[in-house]
């Protein structure tokens, strides 16, 4: 019950820690839009409005620094190494820093719209210039961060069961948490679906289960990055998952896809389908879990977003909203904690269905003639 209480208590400052983030982001782009629309001294005093679809899509896509919150003094972020190439340019390489969040340029480039592009003298874009960004972004540190730890965890168990420990006495610590997950998958996921020939594809449904989940669990943490929910994150779990199903396929899962047990009719349909049906496994993968963890983070911000949202109607009625607004926000948070696990395991279990299909065995046929003979 304590657990509980302590869970809630957490999740609720996520909440408002959350606001005060959004907070100042709002007040700054007024800010910004009375300063563009002032510059003369006749000019009329207009109300900047909040831009929910900026600030949505400014904490769901990558960025050049990660952001925690906005003060008065600035914004507190942590730059981040920004490397470009350039055939006219060469090579540079300097912090996100000089960008000054957008409204500066360095060495000929500026940030637009979340892109490095070149811009001329007079700080005009250059279009005809070509930019490759070869940056470290705040989903590139935050998967790097994600491997270093997803690597100490498992090395720091696998030291201590070669020391004995969980071996000829019970595990502790990070072991005994490490213990049962490792257990569940084994006997929930890779025997089920792969049989005796589990071991040889255990190490890697471990890893991706891991790294999926240490990503889905960093992600939740205000400032962030949303790895798991970037398509490209995704799409090279998916191509590694469709290139170890697809030279893992035997004789028999190939047979069944270019002479499908059906009539000689029937073929002629059933080929292209199963065909297909090689390609959608991955695909299904790769958007099962991109769709599921970005669509969580937009809700929790549309959530925090009502709030100014009613606030620009009238303040008493963002106020009012405001509990309303944390309490949904609290529940959908704790969802997505629980979203967390069950996309890691789906994404693992799929997986493995996949894999136990491609190198299922012969043995319908045998038994089929065995009944038979009985009868």
């Amino acid at each position: 019950m304590r657990v509980r209480t302590v869970k809630c208590l957490l999740v609720a400052v996520f909440g408002l820690f959350a606001i005060n983030i959004s907070a100042p982001v709002f007040a700054q782009e007024h800010k910004e839009g009375d300063a563009i629309h002032t510059e003369g001294a006749a000019a009329p005093e207009k109300k900047g409005g909040f831009d929910a679809q900026e600030v949505i899509f400014g904490h769901v896509l990558n960025a050049h620094e990660f952001h925690f919150i906005d003060l008065p003094s600035g914004p507190v972020t942590i730059p981040l190494p920004v490397i470009l190439y350039s055939p006219e340019r060469g090579f540079a390489s300097f912090m996100s820093s000089k960008f000054e969040h957008g409204h500066a340029t360095y060495e000929g480039y500026k940030l637009h719209d979340g892109v490095v592009v070149a811009v001329n003298e007079d700080g005009s874009i250059n279009e005809s210039a070509v930019v490759y960004d070869l940056s470290l972004t705040r989903n590139v540190v935050q998967m790097i961060l994600g491997l270093i730890a997803l690597v100490w965890i498992l090395l720091s168990v696998a030291k201590r069961y070669k020391s004995g420990q969980g071996v000829t006495s019970a595990p502790k610590g990070m072991q005994n948490l490490i213990e049962p997950v490792i257990t569940f998958i084994r006997d929930e996921v890779a025997k089920p679906n792969l049989g005796h020939k589990y071991e040889r594809y255990f190490p890697y449904l471990l890893t991706i289960f891991f790294f999926i989940l240490i990503n889905n669990i960093i992600g939740l943490v205000p400032g962030t990055a949303n790895v798991t929910g970037n398509i490209a994150f995704t799409v090279v779990l998916g191509v590694i998952s469709f290139v170890v199903i697809t030279l893992s396929g035997n004789k028999h899962y190939w047979g069944h896809i270019f002479n499908p047990p059906v009539p000689f009719g029937i073929k002629f349909i059933m080929v292209p389908v199963e065909i297909l049906g090689i390609f959608t496994k991955p695909i299904a993968l790769i958007v099962r879990l991109f769709a599921n963890m970005l669509a969580g983070h937009i809700i929790i911000i549309c959530l925090i977003s009502l709030i100014f949202i009613f606030g620009n109607i009238s303040s008493g009625i963002g106020w009012g909203f405001s509990p309303v607004s944390i309490a949904f926000t609290t529940f959908i948070y704790l969802i997505e904690v629980l979203v967390a696990f069950i996309q890691a395991f789906i994404f693992t279990n799929l997986t493995a269905v996949f894999i136990g299909q491609a190198i299922e065995e012969v043995h319908h046929s045998d038994d089929h003639k065995e009944l038979a003979a009985k009868h």
